[in-house]
């Protein structure tokens, strides 16, 4: 059985989703899985990668319809698909952090529940991202790790690594976007499961649109900001908190 579910979400991929593949091949050495989620059977990224398997040798890829549209229904319908002991969902367009991800399943051997990817720490960064989203994501993840004392300098970052505990135990009640993994964070940290991150990288993309919408989904992140600030100051006992029914005070 597989250590490890990758998640890709895609939507028209076909120019990054070989050279990322061909990058977890080559770097990965953990057991794994990846699960390419879509939303529609003319997404140009299935044939692409069904007719290359020569660019990804010996990784296991399947395929996982959405039931809904979107980034957020891509990466719930990998977590409803995914049987791994870990779970990671990662972009179509990376091709330069799958050597990071096996030192996140490590962390997660030794009883991390979740893992973080940051480009805020020592030896990560981030490269070319717009000035409005720049400014958004370094003060909102400066005031999460400084101020509501989150144990991770990334928060906002979707490139993450979950247990199945956390996956199966906690439910999901964001719907747009990224904000799914903020949320699993902060809920993570309120009942006192262990986080952990190491250094990553991160440049803006050069094929395709970004599935990033600031503006739009910053209200369902905002949510989960101050979810993070009440857990530290109201210090709410984590023995209260009832899985499955983690809801915003």
């Amino acid at each position: 059985m597989q250590e490890l579910d990758i998640i890709i979400p895609v939507f028209n991929e076909k120019e990054n989703i070989l050279v990322t593949l061909g990058a977890l091949s080559r770097e990965v050495k953990t057991k794994a899985r990846v699960l390419i989620c879509y939303d529609m059977p003319d997404d140009d990224t299935l044939p692409a990668v069904r007719g290359n398997p020569q660019a990804y040798p010996g990784l296991m890829v399947e395929f996982v319809q959405n039931l809904g549209r979107g980034v957020h229904a891509a990466v719930m319908a990998g977590f409803a698909a995914s049987r791994a002991p870990f779970v990671f969902v990662y972009p179509a367009d990376d091709d330069y952090n799958a050597g990071v991800l096996d030192r996140l399943v490590s962390l997660a051997r030794e009883g991390s529940d979740i893992v973080c990817a940051s480009r805020f720490m020592p030896g990560g960064s981030m490269v070319g991202c717009p000035l409005l989203k720049a400014i958004l994501v370094r003060v909102g993840n400066a005031t999460l790790y400084y101020l509501a004392r989150l144990p991770s300098r990334d928060s906002s970052n979707g490139l993450r690594l979950f247990s199945r505990r956390v996956i199966d135990q906690i439910a999901v009640e964001s719907e747009k976007g990224f904000s799914y993994s903020l949320e699993l964070l902060v809920k993570t940290h309120r009942l006192g499961w262990k986080i952990s991150e190491v250094p990553a990288q991160w440049f803006e993309r050069e094929h395709g649109d970004s599935r990033f919408r600031v503006l739009q989904w910053l209200p369902a992140y905002f949510r989960w900001y101050l979810y993070a600030f009440a857990t530290t100051y109201l210090r709410r006992p984590a023995s209260t908190v009832t899985m499955k029914k983690l809801h915003t005070e």
